[in-house]
């Protein structure tokens, strides 16, 4: 693990206890985090949290963050809205190490709700302990990654692009999704 790497982490009111667990277990190893919030148990938001950590990423004062949540699935949502932001619900070490080492994962999820402090410690060492190191093929799928992005962010995936230039192909909307 890095020195020099600033993390943050935040959690909404189901991620609440973990994420004071996690705080402390971070102090523990030498490893300062800003905490985001929130600051109590009380009923909460989680995209408020995603964005707090994301934001602060983008802004540069991070280079990593930790959610919880109690699935971890929404705040991995919400966080991968943000540009730049490549977050991912982990549930065992091998994805919270390959995650950054093949993918560039800066997010690392946790569903409080899911698992216990003991093995969200665990996977966070392996978060903290891995750095992108890619082959050549995983440095091409993050640059393949990295230009839907930006061409996203350009307003290329506009429904009236999309309509002027693929005709043959229907544009779903939410009246073709069950539910």
């Amino acid at each position: 693990m890095s020195q020099n790497t600033r993390y943050a982490i935040a959690g909404d009111h189901a991620g609440f206890s973990m994420k004071n667990e996690v705080h402390q277990f971070l102090a523990s190893l030498g490893v300062e985090a800003i905490d985001c919030g929130t600051h109590s148990p009380e009923s909460c938001d989680f995209p408020d949290f995603a964005e707090a950590v994301a934001t602060r990423m983008i802004a540069g004062s991070i280079d990593r963050g930790i959610l919880v949540c109690g699935s971890g699935v929404g705040v991995s949502v919400a966080a991968n809205k943000f540009p730049g932001i490549r977050a991912s619900l982990c549930h065992d070490t091998y994805s919270a190490r390959q995650g950054v080492e093949h993918d560039d994962m800066n997010v690392l999820c946790i569903g409080a709700r899911v698992i216990g402090p003991e093995l969200a410690f665990e996977i966070i060492k392996a978060f903290l302990g891995a750095k992108y190191a890619p082959q050549p093929r995983h440095a091409r799928r993050l640059e393949k990654i990295l230009a839907i992005e930006q061409r996203v962010l350009a307003g290329e995936f506009h429904r009236s692009h999309l309509e002027n230039t693929v005709s043959e192909v229907p544009f779903p909307t939410h009246r073709d999704f069950p539910g």
